[in-house]
């Protein structure tokens, strides 16, 4: 891989796993001066599915031994390494070629309020002095906790990435990003205003966690909404799960597994509801409260792009319902921007190595509500 002599490409991997619980992402990107990081090559290694169940036993249990933890974090840790190693032969590089790995770790917890009158935490299963030894690469982790000491809600991070990756100054533009939940990135067209952004809510996490309780698939999702799009919206459902205080919360606010999960909903059925009926009302139930979201940040009738990212923007029935509650909302697609939608998150995270690296921020206070700029994350050398 050549680059000009005169704008050397600094080369960094970012390692992301989502609460889908599907697999690690890798992306190698490239950061050179006065231009958008550019993403080179991805690589996807599935997670088996004895761990999938232990880190999804473990995001639900109230209890857990460390022994438990410290098994799942070694598998998980290895199988970002396999990610790693995956990655760097596909592309013919070594790891001399990296200036560091930009590694996310798994959320077991987030709880940025704390928990029953406790201190805020935030827990990502993540081993980086394994990592860093495993693929003799310099690692950056622990991106989150930085901004949790300074008051913030260590989340969402992935806006200043948007910032860096998308910003334009002719037009209105959000960025939403559908993983296991939701959440939107405001960037003015006046550049003397704050980015914003927040936690909307549930998309995909619910959705997987229905699905896989009633579906008889291989599949660990409804593929392009196809079983929601079966049902129909039951509206007076859909109304008690709207009444749950988080959606009712000003910015800045995150969430979690831990609020939004398959008891959560449960305890909001009444038991006579067909199981496709439920699929489409959470579907419903995330377009409209991200709709509400955005109306939060810019008011109904001002022309903006929404450029969607994530897995969820590839169900075609959900990209319906947001489409359907955001009339005046132009939708984009990232890769226009030489991002396919899968990729931004991983992406996020190499850029946030790069700039701890560079002893730049990583945060916006504006977004997660922390004292100030922070430096984000540890260095852990190979």
């Amino acid at each position: 891989m050549k680059t000009p002599a005169d704008a050397p490409s600094l080369y960094y991997i970012g390692l992301m796993s989502g609460t889908s619980l599907d697999g690690v992402d890798a992306a190698l990107i490239a950061i050179e001066p006065a231009s958008p990081p550019r993403l080179l090559a991805t690589h996807v290694e599935p997670m088996p599915d004895a761990l999938h169940a232990a880190l999804l036993a473990l995001c639900h249990a109230e209890q857990a031994g460390f022994a438990e933890l410290a098994s799942a974090e070694d598998a998980f840790c290895r199988l970002q390494a396999q990610a790693v190693q995956a990655l760097l032969a596909q592309q013919g590089l070594s790891p001399g070629d990296i200036e560091a790995i930009g590694s996310h770790g798994q959320t077991i917890e987030h709880a940025p309020n704390g928990h029953q009158g406790g201190p805020a935490y935030t827990l990502q299963l993540d081993n980086p002095s394994l990592l860093a030894e495993l693929t003799s690469c310099r690692v950056v982790a622990d991106f989150r906790r930085r901004d949790l000491a300074a008051g913030g809600q260590a989340a969402p991070l992935a806006p200043a990435f948007h910032q860096a990756l998308f910003g334009r100054q002719d037009v209105e533009q959000l960025i939403l990003n559908l993983g296991g939940f939701a959440n939107v990135t405001w960037l003015p067209r006046d550049a003397s205003r704050a980015v914003l952004g927040f936690d909307t809510g549930p998309a995909n996490v619910l959705l997987d966690a229905w699905f896989a309780l009633h579906a008889n698939s291989v599949e660990r999702f409804d593929k392009h909404g196809a079983w929601a799009a079966s049902g129909k919206i039951d509206e007076a459902l859909l109304l008690r799960l709207l009444a749950e205080p988080f959606f009712h919360q000003p910015p800045p606010r995150s969430t979690g597994r831990e609020l939004f999960h398959l008891n959560w909903l449960k305890q909001h059925l009444t038991g006579n509801e067909a199981p496709a009926d439920v699929q489409a009302t959470l579907a419903e139930l995330t377009a409209l409260s991200i709709a509400r979201g955005i109306e939060q940040l810019l008011p109904p009738g001002e022309s903006k792009t929404l450029i969607a990212c994530g897995g969820g923007a590839h169900n075609a029935y959900l990209m319906a319902r947001l489409a359907h509650h955001l009339p005046d909302v132009t939708l984009a697609s990232p890769a226009a921007y030489g991002w396919p939608e899968d990729w931004i998150e991983a992406g996020a995270f190499a850029w946030l190595a790069h700039q701890r690296l560079h002893h730049l921020p990583g945060n916006l206070p504006a977004v997660t509500g922390a004292r100030g700029p922070r430096i984000l994350g540890g260095i852990y050398a190979p």
